[in-house]
Parts: C-alpha cells; structure tokens; sequence
C-alpha cells in the first residue's frame, strides 16, 4: 500500500438516525404536543405553529375517549415530525414566559418604554436603529402615555407601546428542523 492512499475499509457511510433515535425523537414531539394540548389559545398562538398542528391540538382537547386521544396524540407528533423539538420547546418557553430570553426581552421593553415617554432622545434613538418601526403610531403612543402620566390616568397607552415595541423587538423562532444533510445550492439552481 503506498502512503498517500487511504483505506476505505475503515470508514463506515453514514446512513441516518437510527430507528431509536428517530423513535425517541418521535416520544419527545407527543410529549411536546400533549403539553400545548393543556394551553390557551392565546399562549398557543404566540407559539407560532404551523396550521395544521393547531388544528390537531384542537381536535385533542374536544376528544374525551382515552384511546383516542392517544392516537391524536401520535397524529400530533407525525404532523410535527419536521419539527425542531428543542426550537419548539424554547418557543412554548417564551410563550409561557419561563424564557431567559422573554424575561429579558420584556425587561428590554419596558426600559425602552419608560426611556421613550421621559425623552424624545430616546424616541429619536430608537427611530434612528428601527427605521422600519410604524414611526407615527409610536410617536403617538409615546405623546399619549406622557399626557395620561401628566394627568393621573390609567397607562393604556403606556401598555400599548410596550406591545408595540415587544412585538417588533421579539424575534420569532423557526420551528422546523434544520436538515444538516441538505447540499449548497449550486449555480445552476440560482439562477
């Protein structure tokens, strides 16, 4: 054998997850998906699924039999089978608020909130890097929320900016699993 060839006898072809990988990934999207079975309906659409897995979770909380909600159990796990369980476990995480990362957002917002309605320099600030913000309406808010604050008044519009900045500043997360076996387009497919 000379020195430059390699052996392929010791390599082995990757041929995909095993059966109880896959398995054990399947168990973990029923157990995600009997944990939604329990939310509200608001938490549920902050979640950010797919149409068709919110129907099925619908569908569970309206079946009484315990047969068949095992087995709608396990349609909810197939139809999340594309699914990245550990971005659907942190999005139902920010949903619920349990997050670090909700809990900071929320903190970021209401710091930006209470910085904007002391001073147009923050509005300007914030403006500035967000260009794409609804730039009237906040500035609305941010007028509204000073004249409530001056007169005494409930902060409604105080609890309206800080929607209006929690949901543009919250990222949504991609719920489906990335395919690491996928190939780089080539040229010809860009074109």
């Amino acid at each position: 054998m000379r020195p430059n060839e390699i052996e392929d006898d010791d390599e082995e072809e990757f041929r995909g997850p095993s059966k109880s990988h896959l398995k054990r990934v399947q168990l973990e999207l029923q157990a995600l998906g009997k944990e939604m079975t329990r939310m509200g309906d608001e938490t549920l659409a902050k979640i950010g699924l797919p149409e068709e897995v919110l129907a099925e979770i619908i569908e569970f909380r309206r079946m009484k039999n315990f047969g068949a909600q095992r087995r709608q159990l396990q349609l909810i796990g197939k139809k999340m089978r594309d699914m990245d369980p550990a971005a659907v476990r942190e999005a139902i995480a920010r949903a619920t608020g349990e997050s670090r990362a909700a809990v900071a957002l929320l903190h970021r917002c209401e710091t930006l909130r209470d910085r904007m309605i002391d001073s147009d320099d923050a509005v300007r600030a914030f403006i500035d890097e967000h260009s794409d913000i609804d730039i009237r309406r906040l500035r609305e808010l941010v007028r509204f929320a000073r004249k409530e604050r001056e007169a005494q008044k409930p902060p409604k519009s105080a609890r309206e900016l800080y929607r209006l900045l929690h949901d543009y500043l919250n990222e949504p997360l991609d719920l489906m699993a990335k395919d690491e076996d996928a190939e780089e387009p080539s040229e010809e497919n860009e074109r």
